[in-house]
């Protein structure tokens, strides 16, 4: 599913990723620096290319149950990408998953600013309750990155997924609408953005 409207925070905005940023996913995640904290470490040659990554953007471009965004900073340079997935209406939760794919711009807040943006949404225009992450376990970075955006560690997940042939533990995380620190819930502002109703395309 695709969000019309851009969010726009302190140091990134977030607009809708389309077509023609697949060879930006590409790039990103061919990079093996980025790659080592993503599920792609374990791709076969055959889905390591760029027809694989376009074929997974139009997955989930048309995936009411996902959403997908390009993390840009303010002036315009694409840096990352950020996603709400298996978005659960009725139960009113969902999971996040984000990376900034330009390493120069990592540990300057700009992912921390790209999460604000889209717990926000999730509160306020989905009406979450609560959303979800899992994170490599060495993954220290991140950890701190999701701990300043409200998100509290929930449990090891043992083993839980594979990098590079090797078991490597996760370690579930969470934040309630309730517990959010300012700026990412409905008790503290909303999105900067012109619109409000989520547009399918």
């Amino acid at each position: 599913m695709i969000y019309d409207v851009p969010l726009e925070g302190e140091l990134v905005r977030l607009r809708p990723m389309r077509e023609h940023d697949v060879p930006l996913l590409f790039g990103w995640y061919s990079d093996p620096d980025v790659r080592h904290w993503s599920y792609f470490t374990e791709d076969p040659p055959g889905l390591a290319t760029l027809d694989a990554h376009r074929e997974r953007f139009e997955m989930i471009r048309d995936d009411p149950a996902q959403l997908l965004w390009c993390i840009e900073s303010m002036d315009g340079r694409p840096l990352g990408d950020i996603a709400l997935q298996d978005i659960q209406p009725l139960q009113k939760r969902a999971d996040l998953a984000v990376s900034i794919g330009e390493k120069s711009y990592w540990g300057r807040g700009y992912g921390s600013d790209a999460i604000r943006l889209a717990l926000r949404f999730a509160f306020e225009e989905l009406d979450c309750r609560r959303v979800t992450l899992v994170v490599d376990r060495d993954n220290t970075r991140a950890i701190r990155c999701y701990e300043k955006a409200g998100f509290l560690e929930e449990g090891v997940l043992r083993e839980h997924r594979l990098r590079y042939g090797e078991p490597v533990d996760m370690i579930a995380m969470a934040v309630l609408r309730d517990g959010a620190p300012r700026g990412a819930s409905r008790k503290n502002g909303r999105p900067r953005a012109p619109g409000r109703i989520p547009r399918r395309r």
